[in-house]
């Protein structure tokens, strides 16, 4: 019995996708604002152009900054709109071929690799429109803290941490830990990090409560399965926060020997510091520079960032929005669990996001997650 004819369907099949993707596309266009960003990009590049930009070395900074911002959208939907028309004269070829009678494979398997790539891109620009926080594009500072399971938790604090320094180099971003308490046996008590990259705080921030991980626990002689509890916590890291004034008589300052995993530059002298902010109570460290004059400088920064944020909360009335729902760190307030024993499965309680393999997002892959999560909360606003 003759069998049917294949011949063309892939390609059609890419054809109807590419037809799809050019009216997202299109969509895109007007819901990224991309004819505004065009003229806003026309005024940057004249005042970029002026001989006397860094005379005032700030204003400078916020005008190349932003510039490279927009030409960073503005390229990458340049550079989509320009595959899309590749992938339109590869339809053309296509159709040529087929009319002449002369199908030609390695034309419609280029096509298909190129929509393929397309929709990758689209989806990527299309990811920007989810964030709509006044400070999504900054960067972000992150605690991990060890919560109820003993030494377990603080293994899984660890484990957190590496699972977000490898989600960081998967982005491109750069990872700055700047203090990290060992624990008793194992792991990590806490550990302060900033992740520096365009919506890293956006990113982040979908990441902020209580994370739970069930496992056969390594450190129980009898290898029985315990649940364990560690949170994240996420600040917008802002460089000026000038208007926050900071008396140093509300702060209590501790030195201590610096330890863990802090860094190649860290000494065995008491250099560490650690700022407590006596009227709202908020605790920074910082033991990753060479000297305890330049830990307490970063600590102080750190800590005015954190200040800024209450008052921001305060100010702006969106105290959830920005500094999440505080819970116990414990069993029934997580968001997410990670569960590697009897099954394999992680599950995202907020969105039902979930995967069976565990490995992979503690190796970093969390972007499923988080773009979930942003849905969610762009959907409930």
């Amino acid at each position: 019995m003759a069998q049917p004819d294949d011949s063309g369907v892939g390609a059609r099949d890419s054809e109807a996708q590419l037809t799809e993707l050019a009216e997202r596309l299109t969509e895109a266009r007007q819901y990224l604002k991309i004819d505004a960003l065009l003229a806003r990009k026309a005024e940057l590049d004249a005042e970029a152009a002026r001989p006397d930009l860094w005379d005032d070395v700030d204003a400078a900074r916020v005008i190349t900054t932003e510039l490279g911002r927009v030409n960073s959208d503005v390229d990458a939907f340049a550079k989509l709109e320009g595959s899309v028309d590749d992938a339109t004269v590869l339809v053309e070829l296509i159709d040529d071929a087929r009319g002449s009678g002369e199908a030609d494979s390695s034309l419609e398997t280029e096509l298909q690799a190129t929509v393929a790539e397309i929709a990758t891109a689209l989806s990527a620009l299309e990811l920007r429109s989810l964030f709509a926080g006044n400070y999504d594009e900054y960067d972000a500072i992150c605690e991990v803290h060890a919560g109820a399971g003993g030494t377990d938790a603080q293994d899984w604090a660890e484990m957190l941490l590496r699972m977000y320094q490898r989600w960081a180099e998967r982005r491109g971003f750069s990872v700055e830990l700047d203090e990290a308490t060992e624990g008793g046996e194992a792991g990590l008590l806490s550990a302060t990090f900033i992740i520096k990259g365009r919506f890293a705080y956006g990113l982040m921030a979908t990441e902020r409560g209580v994370h739970r991980l069930v496992r056969m626990s390594p450190f129980d002689s009898q290898h029985r399965r315990q649940t364990s509890f560690a949170s994240i916590d996420v600040t917008p890291f802002l460089e000026d926060v000038s208007e926050i004034e900071i008396d140093e008589k509300d702060l209590r300052i501790d030195t201590y020997r610096a330890s863990g995993a802090g860094g190649q530059h860290i000494n065995k002298t008491d250099s560490a510091v650690r700022l407590t902010h006596l009227p709202t109570g908020v605790v920074v460290s910082c033991q990753n520079e060479r000297s305890q004059h330049q830990n307490k400088a970063r600590a102080m920064q750190i800590l005015a960032n954190k200040l800024a944020e209450l008052q921001r909360a305060e100010r702006e009335a969106e105290l959830a929005a920005l500094t999440g729902k505080r819970t116990e760190n414990a069993w029934g307030n997580q968001i997410r669990s990670y569960v590697m024993a009897p099954y394999q499965l992680v599950k995202d309680l907020r969105t039902s996001e979930e995967t069976g393999n565990v490995e992979s997002v503690l190796d970093g892959d969390l972007d499923a997650f988080m773009e979930a999560e942003l849905r969610r909360v762009r959907h409930e606003q």
